[in-house]
């Protein structure tokens, strides 16, 4: 995509990439401007942007009925779980098939859970020697993390509560990023502390902290004095972003503090009120993060396993989302999963949308992400690992395509190819056979 560079590009102005915005206990990454191109007017092709991935995790399974695409290829229907999906179909795969061969034993759901991004077999403990392995998002991490002042970025909105579960640690559905085969990465599920790894907060000089464009408006007022028109609006638009984001925090906090001092318990009425808010403060902090370069690698868990979190703000649905995954085939206990489901695919669709509006380089943000979503279960009530619902959004492969695999292809075969596309190897990922069939690279 071709745009008119501002004045400061045009005169040969140039702006470092990991330029800061400083104040008094803060420091601000900027996004991209086109001022950091530093390019000629005659030269004809733009700055490569860096390439990132993230993935979005859903507890508890889909509803296969109403997930699953009937026929392959580009002129599939999308089925009612997927429908969501329409304005940006284009850009995403819907992926069939796949297995993590590792889980078809131990429990219904921690087990699963805590492998999904590695395939890795999963040992079993209810104490502190856990095992499991290396995540696709940590081994891309450990290879290009040294670029970005943030290795990886790992968030989710449901405390670990550690204890023993049918002879396994819940520490495991608490996490699907592990930075060793013992180490889980670092998990945050405060919006505020995210946030603020983002801005790297010292805290302010003294007195109550305050907001970061207080904090930082001498700089970027100098700084858009000397920027072009387009420029000069971007930094405004992003300062603005920031601003909102801090507000939203503040009150999220605000209402937390009148429900309960301790956190919500996800199935009372009060987590019903705020989850989507909750869980859409951390979806915009992952796309700031890729926004600025502070990660290229970013994952977030929707819930962790056996989440009960009370959906009932959702017109149709009353009660959990463990409890409504467990159907029993009944006809209304499927029907309100399914909403569930539906809703989780909106937010993937809307963190696509948010990456798409942002410009970079010569392109937009999207172009240069891998973004899958999923479960660890196809199905809740069946606590079956067969055929995992996964969808693969973002610029680095081609999308628009049902893509179904042989019969318990592992899931690895897509983390081979993710590595393969971000140069961090060309063998096979975990237990993986090769690079996925039919999923081409742009």
């Amino acid at each position: 995509m071709n745009r008119s560079k501002s004045p400061a590009v045009l005169l040969g102005a140039k702006l470092d990439r990991r330029t800061l915005l400083r104040g008094a206990g803060a420091a601000l990454t900027l996004p991209w401007l086109d001022a950091m191109a530093g390019a000629s007017p005659l030269r004809s092709t733009g700055p490569v942007a860096p390439k990132r991935f993230a993935a979005l995790f859903c507890p508890n399974g889909m509803l296969p009925s109403a997930w699953r695409p009937q026929t392959e290829g580009r002129e599939f229907e999308l089925p009612p779980t997927l429908r969501p999906l329409a304005p940006i179909r284009d850009q995403v795969s819907v992926l069939g098939n796949l297995r993590n061969y590792e889980s078809r034993v131990g429990e219904g759901h921690y087990v699963k859970t805590t492998a999904w991004l590695s395939g890795a077999p999963v040992k079993r403990t209810g104490g502190r020697d856990l095992r499991v392995g290396v995540s696709i998002d940590q081994f891309l991490a450990e290879r290009i993390g040294q670029s970005t002042p943030l290795s990886s970025l790992v968030l989710g909105v449901e405390p670990v509560r550690n204890r023993v579960d049918m002879g396994y640690s819940t520490v495991y559905g608490a996490n699907i990023s592990w930075r060793t085969a013992a180490v889980p990465a670092e998990r945050e599920i405060s919006a505020r502390r995210a946030m603020e790894r983002l801005v790297r907060w010292s805290g302010a000089a003294s007195g109550k902290k305050k907001r970061v464009l207080d904090l930082v408006h001498r700089e970027a007022k100098g700084l858009g004095a000397r920027l072009g028109a387009a420029d000069r609006a971007k930094l405004a638009e992003y300062l603005h972003a920031v601003d909102a984001l801090e507000k939203r925090i503040a009150a999220m906090e605000a209402r937390d503090v009148q429900a309960s001092p301790l956190g919500l318990d996800p199935t009372s009425a009060e987590a019903a009120e705020t989850y989507a808010a909750r869980a859409d403060l951390m979806l915009d902090i992952m796309v700031q993060a890729f926004r600025t370069d502070s990660t290229r690698v970013a994952t977030f868990m929707f819930g962790n396993a056996v989440s009960g979190q009370n959906f009932s703000f959702l017109d149709g649905v009353e009660g959990g989302h463990h409890p409504l995954s467990h159907h029993e085939k009944k006809d209304d206990k499927k029907a309100q999963y399914a909403l569930i489901n539906r809703w989780h695919v909106e937010q993937f669709v809307s963190f696509m949308q948010r990456l798409q509006s942002i410009e970079e380089a010569d392109g937009t943000l999207d172009q240069s992400c891998a973004v899958l979503f999923g479960s660890a279960l196809a199905d809740g009530n069946a606590h079956n690992p067969k055929d995992l619902p996964t969808l693969l959004g973002g610029g680095l492969f081609q999308g628009g395509h049902h893509i179904r695999q042989k019969k318990l292809t592992p899931m690895c075969n897509l983390f081979t190819s993710i590595s393969s596309a971000f140069g961090a190897g060309d063998g096979p990922f975990g237990d993986g056979t090769g690079p996925l069939q039919g999923l081409t690279p742009v």
